[in-house]
């Protein structure tokens, strides 16, 4: 099964867009992330509909079992879940002091592979101690 790593992006309208990392000319676009991942599928449906002859560009795993993972850059995933994820929240969850998180939301610092890997671990688990939770 190929990995199609979706990006997902914030343009300054507002509008969200996801597209095909390694195939950037397959996109889609939305008022949310969930509308452009569903556009992008419309366009790989239809770009698979037409065929490897019509289309201008047909990547070989279309014909095959693939899965979307989706990647963020950090100001835009934090400025997504703003009031869900805070600076303080990330922060303490990454082990990460809540003004370099606030600084890498808004974009005064990028941050390094390091931290990113610290982040992105402490959100899955997270998730997955959600994913894991059930109320009485």
């Amino acid at each position: 099964m190929k990995t199609v790593y979706i990006v997902i992006s914030v343009a300054q309208d507002g509008f969200y867009s996801a597209y095909c990392k390694d195939y950037p000319a397959l996109f889609g676009s939305g008022e949310t992330p969930s509308a452009a991942i569903e556009e992008l599928r419309q366009t790989l449906a239809l770009t698979k509909e037409e065929g490897k002859e019509a289309a201008a560009f047909y990547p070989d795993w279309l014909d095959g079992e693939y899965e979307f993972v989706t990647c963020w850059n950090v100001p835009d995933l934090m400025s997504y879940y703003a009031g869900i994820i805070t600076p303080t929240a990330l922060g303490r969850l990454a082990n990460i002091h809540p003004k370099q998180v606030w600084a890498y939301m808004h974009g005064m610092s990028r941050p390094r592979k390091a931290q990113i890997v610290k982040m992105e671990t402490a959100l899955h688990k997270l998730g997955q101690e959600l994913i894991n939770t059930t109320f009485l």
